[in-house]
């Protein structure tokens, strides 16, 4: 796909505060124990061909920096292209949650004004699926669109994802908000690079907007189509979706759906040994990752890298993140313990399923 490059956008804060994002963007949160958020469109742009990748940046980058390099897990550090680390704004909208900011795209100008592509592929990292963007572009171009939103019949009810209002295919008109049946918005889109660049000064006077809360009245002349897409989607937008979304991959249906081997997903290398299983260890319907060692009782659990369970510990219908020790005795359920924490010995972390306990991230 010579002609296309990326954008992903991840200058956007979550509506709901926790302990998970004070330290971090939402694009940089830990997934299944050895990836981050991000690393599903990276690897959805890079695995059809594209090989320009912008990200605008939050003021709060430092995780997605380290995590992210040059690109080189991507194939992304190169001569040609590459991957391009771009500024967004430090005040953008008066509510959290816009995650096309016009301010940001505008304040990027040159990106695209230096590519020769035909068309650009933005993305958020705030949701979850595995997707041939290479079939999205093809319907893109055989439409004759401006803009293909990627689309999906939401299955409830959820107040984060943006809805659009659709007739025979063509998007007429945009709201905050999907109920079950309606079309949701899965915040992707291949625009033509001509129409982008006129768009930044059509839209100028409301750069705090969306891009589309911006188009709103002008759905009549920009033509607007939707590409539904049928597979596995889990939008990230709180920490009941994001701890729903983490245990949906103890089911091996999703799990083989979303990593097949024709469309890897991609995520930095750590030269890591496995994982161990120590003798009188118990683990049952869990994900472990490369550098754990169990001695204890973990089930129905994620586990990132670097994970001790000591014996007689107990970890039940949790994620527990990379370099955490739980201690001889400790029993952690119904919870989120996040990155560097010990949890001491007959300590006991107990949240609830409908309200799940969160730690905050041990200071470094």
């Amino acid at each position: 796909m010579e002609k296309v490059i990326g954008l992903i956008t991840c200058n956007y804060s979550a509506k709901e505060s926790s302990a998970l994002t004070e330290s971090r963007p939402v694009a940089s949160l830990p997934y299944f124990g050895r990836y981050r958020l991000v690393d599903f469109a990276l690897s959805n742009l890079v695995n059809c061909g594209i090989r320009t990748v912008g990200m605008v940046m939050p003021y709060n980058y430092r995780s997605i920096i380290d995590h992210t390099g040059s690109g080189k897990d991507w194939d992304l550090d190169r001569k040609n292209g590459g991957l391009f680390i771009l500024p967004g704004s430090a005040f953008g909208t008066s509510r959290t949650g816009a995650r096309f900011l016009l301010r940001d795209l505008i304040h990027n100008k040159t990106y695209f004004k230096r590519s020769n592509a035909d068309a650009v592929i933005c993305s958020t990292a705030n949701f979850v699926y595995n997707i041939d963007l290479d079939e999205v572009y093809e319907a893109h171009k055989a439409s004759g669109a401006d803009i293909t939103v990627l689309t999906k019949t939401a299955s409830e009810k959820d107040a984060d994802v943006t809805a659009f209002d659709v007739i025979d295919g063509r998007v007429q008109g945009v709201r905050q908000g999907v109920n079950f049946g309606d079309t949701m918005f899965l915040d992707c889109f291949v625009i033509n690079r001509q129409l982008l660049l006129d768009m930044f000064d059509w839209y100028a006077p409301t750069d705090y907007l969306d891009l589309f809360e911006a188009m709103t009245g002008d759905f009549g002349r920009v033509d607007v189509r939707t590409h539904d897409f049928g597979g596995y989607v889990a939008p990230i937008f709180n920490k009941r979706s994001y701890f729903r979304a983490n245990m949906d991959l103890l089911d091996p249906r999703i799990t083989a759906e979303l990593f097949p081997a024709d469309r890897s997903i991609k995520t930095k290398t750590h030269d890591t040994p496995p994982a161990k299983f120590e003798i009188g260890s118990r683990v049952l319907n869990s994900a472990a990752s490369s550098g754990d060692r169990i001695y204890g009782s973990v089930s129905d659990s994620i586990l990132g890298r670097n994970v001790i369970v000591e014996a007689g510990a107990t970890v039940r219908n949790s994620i527990v993140m990379q370099g955490c020790v739980v201690k001889s005795g400790a029993r952690v359920e119904n919870a989120i313990v996040d990155r560097g924490n010990v949890v001491p010995a007959g300590t006991e972390l107990r949240g609830t399923p409908e309200d799940v306990l969160i730690t905050e991230k041990a200071h470094e």
